[in-house]
């Protein structure tokens, strides 16, 4: 049977040095051992983050209402006033998150707790009597649809599209750096028509930068129409007051754009398309990934060795693409996540259920994965060298890959007239399909062809090296 201690520490219990405070050891590893790649997206969209949000829409929405004296008795706040309410949200720190976790534990309501917590201040700035203000007219999701929507706008806007176009930049860079260096390409595994390195960058640049400049233009959808989108309780309570108007200049003013026609939820479709457009960018990395990885056991890239690290726990000669296998996984992880939002996002029972609430605390999870994979391809690429000497080598043992120039100049030389050009492919299957073929054997394949003088002194200057045809101009559409 196998031993098991029959007393040990409980590691639940245990708490350990971060930063600059205590905190438990983590059941993840974003919040474990790769909380410093990930760190950023905290103040976004952790639980911290939400509730610090929602203090923020609550705040707003107490002084959009009095600004707009939108309720008799209840006009226009000092500025002194406003500037302490808002001083709640610029002052949300730990104290702050451990109180409203006090209060959840009364309420056993995240949001209603929030609403007590804004309304616990509102003495002290000589405000109380609007204490029936905060939250007015509202329900839980009119709070939360609006700070996920801020959440995850900021994360994306300040953390995740900087690190992806950081990472784009430095794919671009290096397909300009290796524009002009020639490379046999590989079709079905086999070789093919030769390319060139900095084209095939190009590339998976491109691809990466269509799904980067659809992120860009992503619509952060919110909402504020009451328990059933009908803003029948504020038509209730004032009648008088143009409702809509009020509700769209207020999303308007969060810097998201105004849903008009929601049940009590924002229908979160927004996000459903900016999971899929991330998840896209993540397989698109994905792979470039395991095309990296492929390279580098072929020898077309070398590792640079980092001073001091082990490749292997037994093999002192290894350096393994460790960053890039890291970067698969947590793609892979990222997109099982993103995917996951996308589909359930978008389907609520009726007018609410609360699958959504559930399923929204895991955005930062799914953005974290994906950021570490971003940090360790952008670490990867660091320590890569192009190993020319590798890449010539490979075109100089496959002359065979210009069986297609052959075959294709034989086709133009038979509609010019010149005789003898028939079945140009068949010709060169003949030669090549199966065999390994030399430069002089492939020199005296073209000398025997009888082209014309002007076609064969062409096809004998053309080496797989310099077979690339316009590879190299063709990296200037990434400008």
């Amino acid at each position: 049977m196998p031993h098991t201690p029959s007393s040990r520490v409980t590691l639940a219990s245990v708490s350990i040095h971060q930063g600059d405070s205590q905190v438990p050891i983590a059941l993840g590893p974003l919040d474990g051992r790769y909380r410093p790649a990930v760190a950023p997206l905290v103040d976004y969209l952790s639980e911290a983050a939400l509730n610090r949000d929602r203090v923020h829409v609550e705040v707003e929405w107490l002084i959009h209402l009095t600004r707009n004296s939108v309720l008799p008795g209840a006009g226009p706040l000092t500025q002194e006033q406003e500037a302490s309410l808002r001083e709640i949200v610029t002052s949300f720190d730990g104290s702050a998150v451990s109180e409203l976790a006090e209060i959840e534990r009364v309420t056993v309501h995240d949001v209603k707790a929030v609403e007590y917590f804004i309304g616990s201040r509102l003495e002290s700035i000589e405000i109380s009597r609007l204490k029936p203000l905060v939250h007015f007219g509202c329900t839980s999701e009119d709070i939360n649809n609006l700070s996920y929507a801020l959440g995850v706008k900021g994360a994306v806007e300040d953390i995740w599209l900087p690190a992806a176009s950081g990472l784009v930049d430095q794919v671009k860079a290096m397909a300009e750096e290796s524009r002009a260096v020639p490379m046999l390409s590989r079709t079905h595994g086999q070789p093919a028509t030769p390319t060139t390195l900095g084209k095939e960058l190009a590339v998976v640049a491109h691809r990466l930068d269509r799904q980067l400049q659809r992120i860009r233009r992503t619509e952060y959808l919110g909402k504020i129409n009451g328990a059933t989108g009908t803003f029948a309780a504020h038509v209730a309570s004032v009648p008088g007051a143009d409702w809509q108007g009020i509700a769209r200049k207020f999303v308007e003013d969060l810097g998201l754009t105004w849903n008009p026609l929601t049940t009590q939820i924002e229908s979160h479709d927004w996000q459903a398309e900016l999971y899929a457009d991330v998840a896209r960018f993540n397989r698109i990395l994905h792979n470039f990934c395991t095309d990296v990885w492929s390279y580098i056991s072929i020898g077309y890239f070398a590792q640079v060795p980092v001073a001091g690290a082990t490749g292997s726990s037994t093999m002192p000669h290894k350096v393994n693409p460790i960053r890039f296998e890291n970067a698969e996984a947590n793609l892979e992880i990222s997109c099982s996540l993103l995917d996951v939002l996308a589909s359930t996002l978008v389907t609520s029972r009726w007018q609410r259920d609360l699958t959504d609430s559930s399923s929204q605390r895991n955005i930062g999870v799914a953005f974290g994965h994906s950021l570490l994979a971003i940090s360790n391809v952008a670490k990867g690429l660091e320590r890569l060298d192009v190993a020319e000497a590798v890449l010539a080598a490979d075109l100089d043992t496959n002359w065979e890959v210009l069986g297609e120039a052959i075959q294709m100049v034989m086709r133009a030389e038979a509609i010019a007239g010149t005789p003898g050009m028939e079945d140009p492919y068949e010709r060169l299957k003949d030669l090549t399909r199966g065999h390994r073929v030399d430069a002089a054997r492939m020199r005296e394949f073209v000398l025997g062809l009888g082209l014309s003088a002007e076609a064969q002194e062409r096809l004998l200057a053309l080496t797989p090296a310099t077979y690339t045809g316009i590879a190299d101009s063709l990296v200037d559409h990434l400008r």
